[in-house]
């Protein structure tokens, strides 16, 4: 299903007659006639009353038409799932490209049907934080609010459980869903918090690799809506309550929400290993420590770098403590395993340095020495020293040049 597959067919249905705005214009006329003929006051009372009976017509249209939009696309969805069930061979293409489909963003004709004015306010084109409005973010509002057009769709994702792409799917179009309308078997339960835990870090994944936060709502959701609402985490079962959090663990730094820390260990479920581990926030920190080693991605691991000073004061165990320092360590020295470029280093010394200032000298002093080991690097470090010392000096220079210049033209006391 490529991107106009998801307009054209709604836009192509005749749900309502097409003379109906004429005739809701020549009833608006009708009406000023008649008001024509009444007293002032009288009229004046009409007017407004007609004024307001047109804004509820036109508020009743506008959900008709958006419901009609929705409904369009779910059936689309449903064509698309009923494909895949039916041809084996095309299943995961096809799973892959309504996978596309939904995390596609809204255009300016789909939001015109979809959004209303008041929540075009509440979802800006674009944000400047790559928040945009998707399919998915209206679909997933569309299925808390009518669960029953959702089942068909529901039932499809089940039948296609075991093919990649399926636990994605039902990630972004369900994840409101379970925690909104209420489950009574257990069973069915677990099977969805399941999904929701094995296909959303896959979906997240997506974003660090191209950069982007196109799925930043799902995220949000779930940290601000269900880990930091203990009525909505207890809900799912608590292995599913346990996955959750470690996986919001993962993300939380690379989606700019590292401010709702406190919060959310404050709301960790308690683990059975815990005694041996230590608390929630050592949790948190091995669970980091192992996103790190994982990314690969230059700018989003400068952009992990820069918000691990967070955690300075943060009372940790000593062998999560260890394992912190280790792996930052790790990005301190250019090649392998990690091969980190300059920028990366740089980055990583700073966090080190800053979250554990105790061994700062040392720990550089033997990074030196191993530098020295690898002569195929002294090129390029006496040459990036060289051009650090001209900046230092240069930067130096214009400070002390530009303070100068403000105590000459400071006037004198007399």
């Amino acid at each position: 299903m490529r991107e106009h597959d998801l307009i054209t067919p709604i836009s192509s249905l005749s749900l309502f007659p097409k003379h109906a705005h004429a005739l809701s214009l020549s009833l608006s006329l009708s009406s000023l006639a008649v008001a024509c003929l009444l007293p002032c006051h009288a009229r004046s009372t009409h007017i407004v009353v007609s004024i307001e009976a047109s804004n509820e017509m036109s508020e009743a249209s506008s959900e008709r038409r958006r419901s009609a939009y929705l409904n369009a696309l779910t059936q689309e969805i449903e064509k698309k799932l009923q494909r895949a069930l039916a041809s084996p061979s095309q299943r995961r293409n096809l799973l892959q490209e309504l996978f596309a489909d939904i995390a596609l963003e809204v255009d300016d004709r789909a939001r015109d049907i979809i959004l209303s004015r008041e929540e075009e306010a509440i979802f800006p084109v674009q944000d400047g934080t790559g928040g945009q409005l998707c399919f998915y973010d209206v679909l997933a509002d569309y299925y808390v609010r009518a669960p029953d057009n959702g089942k068909r769709i529901l039932d499809l994702i089940v039948q296609l459980w075991s093919q990649s792409f399926a636990s994605h799917i039902f990630s972004l179009l369900f994840h409101k869903w379970l925690f909104e309308v209420q489950l009574d078997n257990n069973e069915v339960l677990l099977r969805y918090s399941s999904a929701l835990v094995r296909g959303a870090p896959n979906v997240f994944w997506i974003d660090i690799q191209s950069n982007a936060r196109r799925f930043q709502s799902l995220f949000l959701y779930l940290l601000e809506e269900v880990a930091l609402e203990p009525k909505r985490l207890k809900y799912i079962p608590v292995q599913a309550q346990r996955d959750l959090c470690l996986l919001l663990s993962r993300f939380i730094f690379f989606y700019n929400s590292a401010d709702k820390l406190d919060s959310f260990l404050e709301q960790f479920p308690v683990f059975p290993n815990a005694f041996l581990v230590g608390g929630p926030a050592d949790f948190f920190v091995i669970e980091l420590a192992d996103q790190l080693q994982k990314l690969k991605v230059e700018p989003v691991l400068l952009h992990y770098l820069s918000q691990i000073k967070v955690l300075q004061g943060m009372e940790l165990r000593m062998t999560t403590s260890t394992r912190l320092k280790s792996c930052l360590y790790s990005f301190t020295s250019p090649g392998g395993p990690m091969y980190p470029t300059r920028a990366v280093r740089h980055a990583a010394w700073e966090a080190l340095d800053f979250l554990f200032p105790v061994g700062q000298y040392p720990r550089h002093l033997i990074s030196l020495f191993f530098r020295l080991l690898y002569p195929w690097y002294w090129p390029s470090s006496c040459w990036n020293f060289i051009v650090s010392c001209i900046k230092a000096i240069f930067y130096t220079l214009l400070r002390m040049m530009f303070s100068g210049w403000e105590k000459v033209r400071e006037p004198k006391n007399l």
